[in-house]
This record gives structure tokens, C-alpha cells and sequence, in this order.
């Protein structure tokens, strides 16, 4: 963590912030009335675990979160297409 306290109150309210986002999202995705709603919110909490994970290499001061965090964002963008052309097709690979 750094030595200045404004940049450390930041982060604690990004962290808030950024996790209350993912728990608005969980609850969409467990209550979503329809698979496109739930796929939509598998794609945000994506987005926002990113988020988290860049937070955290912010705080901890080192770049190996960063790797991780775009490990995840890849992978939530094939899964994102995945899910979406299979609730469209009924298939993925044609």
C-alpha cells in the first residue's frame, strides 16, 4: 500500500463501490427472469472481478495481479460468446 492516505481512502471506496456492483449483480443473476438476464450478468460480474483484481495489484503494489486480470477478462469473453451463441442457435460450434 502506498504512503499517501488519499490514495489509500480511494481504494477503499473503489473496493465498496466495486464490490457492492458485483453483489447488484450476483442478485440479478440469481433473479433474472430470463437466460439473456443472466447471461448479461455473468458478463458484469466478469467485469467487475477484472476490476477487483487490477484494485488489488494497485494496492499490493505488484504486476502479477495485472496478468491475472487479463487471464480473466479472456476468459470471460469466451465464455460470454459461448453462452450467447448457444441461447441463440442452440449450438456453439456450427
Amino acid at each position: 500500500m502506498t504512503d499517501l492516505p488519499l490514495v489509500g481512502w480511494a481504494l477503499d471506496f473503489a473496493f465498496a463501490t466495486v464490490g457492492l456492483a458485483l453483489v447488484l449483480s450476483a442478485w440479478r443473476l440469481l433473479r433474472g427472469p430470463e437466460a439473456t438476464d443472466r447471461v448479461l450478468a455473468i458478463d458484469t460480474m466478469y467485469i467487475n472481478v477484472v476490476a477487483l483484481v487490477i484494485l488489488l495489484g494497485i494496492s499490493f503494489g505488484t504486476e502479477l495481479f495485472f496478468e491475472a486480470a487479463l487471464l480473466i477478462a479472456l476468459l470471460g469473453f469466451v465464455s460470454t460468446v459461448a453462452l450467447s451463441r448457444y441461447l441463440s442457435r442452440g449450438d456453439v460450434i456450427e
